[in-house]
């Protein structure tokens, strides 16, 4: 929730307890938050009070407040005349403050572990600044970053959020509209499993929850916080890499990346001269949709002609006249151990090669 909304909500808490009204100026003059439409002090009033060293100024109808500490000089205005207004006032002062402070803080840990994610510090500047917000720097932790299919997802950070809300040391942020990053202490038990067991989770709870569909990587873990920044790179190449390879899935790895990562480290140049030698002047796209699925079942079932006809309904003799037909088109039995390993890699090249066409890489 937003400090705006938070605050408005302490305020009219307090109004329905106090019958009073209250208002929070901005360091303007502004309306931040307000419980009624009273008739503010007038500006003049209000500049010389903000000179003025006393922390409370008062009159038969209000009493106006410094909020120290508080980013940008506000002023809360309590209006009443009863002898309990001027107490009650100054309790509803405490807690504004505190929430401010909380706020100032919570925002204080965001803007750091940003900037150490997009490794911004020299070592001795993150671990003063941690220490200075009580963060711990050499614990274990893992960088999550979750992609939702629908572009800016409130939802699902709400969620995110609403799931990790009794974990008070996990970090929850974004660098940009692209994702969620979810940066979570490890215990000295918790390893790879509890890892994929966690983004399998948010990836559950996401579709139940939030009604959206979405990916979710993760990092290696790191030891302090100065690995952080490469535990963020870990998970964002998890994420591109598990997006070009492996569509049919949501949750990725960085250290099960498998063949995908590999490949992704290939020049584009080397891709196409291999794609080439599979497949000459023809390319993946001249093979039809329906022989296409046939091939992916095939290899899903580990060159298994049974299954994979009993899978799509399909006479075993109707797939060997299919892969036969293939073999004297590409000079490839992808019945065969070598023949199915090399096609199954130029299908994985030229996926890379469409995604690095479309995104510049």
């Amino acid at each position: 929730m937003k400090i705006q909304q938070t605050l408005q909500k302490c305020l009219d808490d307090w109004n329905r307890i106090s019958g009073l009204d209250f208002c929070i100026l901005d360091e303007s003059n502004q309306v931040f938050a307000s419980t009624g439409d009273r008739k503010l002090p007038s500006a003049e009033k209000l500049i010389q009070f903000r000179e003025d060293p006393a922390l409370c100024i008062s009159n038969r109808s209000c009493s106006i407040y410094k909020l120290n500490g508080a980013s940008g000089d506000m002023l809360l205005t309590v209006w009443g005349s009863t002898d309990s207004a001027s107490t009650i006032g100054e309790l509803a002062v405490c807690q504004v403050e505190s929430l401010l402070t909380a706020y100032a803080e919570k925002t204080d840990k965001n803007s750091f572990m940003q900037n150490l994610l997009l490794d911004r510090y020299s070592q001795v500047e993150a671990f003063n600044k941690a220490a200075r917000l009580h963060i711990a720097p050499s614990v274990r932790r893992a960088v999550f970053l979750v992609e939702t299919k629908q572009h800016k997802d409130e939802n699902a950070l709400a969620t995110i959020r609403n799931i990790f809300s009794a974990r008070t040391r996990d970090f929850i942020t974004a660098l940009d509209d692209s994702g969620i990053i979810v940066v979570r202490e490890l215990q000295s038990t918790e390893g790879y499993e509890e890892l994929d067991g966690i983004a399998c989770m948010l990836v559950d709870m996401l579709n139940t929850e939030a009604m959206t569909s979405a990916w979710v990587s993760y990092s290696n873990a790191a030891d302090d916080i100065m690995q952080l920044s490469d535990a963020y790179k870990e998970a964002r190449t998890a994420l591109e890499v598990g997006k070009i390879f492996y569509a049919d899935k949501n949750v990725f790895g960085y250290n099960r990346l498998g063949i995908g990562r590999l490949i992704y480290q290939l020049p584009t140049q080397v891709c196409d001269m291999f794609v080439n030698e599979i497949f000459g002047d023809e390319s993946l796209d001249s093979i039809d949709d329906e022989t296409l699925n046939i091939i992916r079942t095939f290899f899903e079932n580990n060159l298994n002609l049974s299954e994979t006809s009993r899978q799509l309904y399909v006479h075993r003799n109707t797939l060997v006249y299919r892969f036969e037909k293939l073999q004297k088109r590409f000079g490839l039995d992808i019945r065969t151990f070598e023949d199915a390993l090399a096609f199954k890699l130029a299908m994985m090249v030229t996926d890379y090669i469409t995604y690095s066409r479309n995104h510049g890489k």
